[in-house]
């Protein structure tokens, strides 16, 4: 399963990576042009992970509302994610969109 919300693509993994710790905190992205955030409402709900610059996710509870002022919340059943940001290409480069 893939979700979007907004830049931010999330999607199903069967198990967390080798070597992944712990992050600490809920929030998956900052925007750079709003100063809003994609992140977990309930942080009992949820264990962030992170290994080399990419986030992983482990839903705890039934259910962790992933929500942002500018997106409809997204409900996340209980399960591991990885989390990413959206790129795009231009002609000069490929680059993170900006929310």
């Amino acid at each position: 399963m893939l979700y979007r919300h907004g830049d931010v693509l999330i999607q199903a993994i069967k198990t967390l990576p080798r070597g992944a710790q712990e992050r600490p905190g809920t929030i998956l992205a900052r925007g750079e042009l709003t100063g809003h955030s994609h992140r977990i409402q309930d942080p009992a709900t949820v264990q962030l992970w992170h290994l080399n610059g990419e986030i992983f996710i482990e839903v705890k509870a039934d259910t962790a509302l992933l929500i942002h002022e500018e997106h409809k919340t997204i409900p996340l059943p209980r399960g591991l994610y990885k989390s990413w940001m959206q790129r795009e290409y231009t002609p000069q480069e490929i680059r993170r969109v900006l929310d």
